[in-house]
């Protein structure tokens, strides 16, 4: 019986996203009802956009490996590939970013360290790829990858300012 994991997007971030969205839309709401300015509606209702296509994209993120391949879930769509195909993994990295490269001839997938477990989601992809296919970048990066928390912090800062633009908005000072 194959061996499955499941990877998603780190619920730690999820969550101060998720709350920054709703945030948004109550800030939105309320400027609204207070009768506020109509340019002030639509800028918060063109910031909604961008954190409701990214909050919906990052919930259905995953990737589940077997031993024959890898498949990537996104919001609407997915994505296989075959390890026994796998021509090239590749890695790029940008700060403490880690950005996996997967391909299969024209095909690719790529994943960052926006996953859980990320260390463990390597480490299982390069387990199961031929080494022939596994850069030098990438069996470095292997060796201790990089683990992000920025997004989250700025995620979290940018919940709290929301969070006091609200208190103002019902406190009437603007």
């Amino acid at each position: 019986m194959p061996q499955e994991q499941t990877f998603h997007i780190r619920r730690t971030f999820l969550l101060p996203l998720g709350l920054l969205l709703v945030l948004s839309l109550a800030l939105l709401v309320t400027v609204l009802v207070q009768g506020q300015p109509l340019a002030k509606a639509l800028i918060l209702g063109f910031m909604l956009l961008p954190v409701t296509a990214f909050f919906v994209e990052s919930v259905f993120r995953r990737a589940i490996i077997t031993d024959e391949g890898i498949t990537v879930h996104k919001f609407l769509r997915s994505k296989h590939l075959s390890f026994a195909e796998m021509t090239a993994v590749e890695t790029v990295l940008v700060r403490k970013r880690a950005f996996l490269t997967l391909c299969v001839g024209e095909e690719f997938v790529i994943l960052s360290n926006a996953y859980a477990d990320f260390p463990q989601l390597v480490r299982a992809l390069l387990a199961r790829v031929s080494p022939s296919a596994i850069s030098d970048e990438t069996r470095a990066m292997a060796q201790a990858p990089p683990v992000k928390t920025t997004d989250i912090i700025s995620c979290w800062l940018a919940v709290a300012l929301l969070a006091f633009i609200l208190y103002v908005q019902f406190q009437g000072k603007y």
